[in-house]
């Protein structure tokens, strides 16, 4: 990985990648008063067929060291995914906002599924492994996930940028 220091002119130190994945580790929910401006989001924005960005809400969580998000096929995002896996993630957390783009994939790993399916439902959004064991199913979830069964992807960056909002601050990019 290659770092950048976007915040060097004004003397601050790089944003470590450690402390990122770190602060990520860390329970990040959607429930109000727990992050962000009173809770966290994770926004996912996909290119539609004529090349604009498409930006939706979503869950998203970050296990065992990548990025993993859900979603129906037959959404706006799903589609878009399926013609186009280039797509970005973003959150804004306390310590740092945080922007990743790269390419997502479906995940086909049955065990994979299963395991975010419990890492969902420990957060609070009682998934469960459907039939075929690739894709979720719920009583209930986002409107904008569609109908189940909802797949799993997972987000390969290529590229992150990180902007410190607490002390000292700084801003960098991680080029993978």
């Amino acid at each position: 990985m290659r770092t950048k220091n976007l915040a060097d002119l004004y003397d601050l130190p790089p944003v470590e990648w450690s402390a990122v994945t770190d602060r990520l580790a860390r329970n990040i929910t959607q429930a109000p008063g727990t992050g962000g401006p009173d809770r966290h989001t994770w926004w996912l924005t996909t290119l539609d067929d004529d090349g604009s960005p498409h930006t939706t809400g979503l869950g998203a969580e970050w296990v065992d060291g990548s990025f993993f998000f859900e979603t129906g096929r037959t959404t706006r995002k799903g589609r878009n995914l399926a013609r186009d896996p280039r797509c970005t993630l973003a959150i804004a957390l306390k310590e740092f906002d945080l922007v990743v783009e790269g390419t997502a994939s479906i995940v086909t790993d049955p065990g994979l599924v299963a395991r975010l399916a419990d890492v969902w439902a420990a957060g609070g959004w009682p998934c469960r492994v459907d039939d075929t064991g690739l894709a979720l199913t719920a009583d209930f979830s986002a409107p904008s996930a569609g109908k189940p069964p909802w797949h799993v992807y997972e987000l390969i960056p290529t590229s992150a940028v990180a902007f410190a909002t607490v002390e000292p601050g700084g801003a960098t990019r991680y080029d993978f």
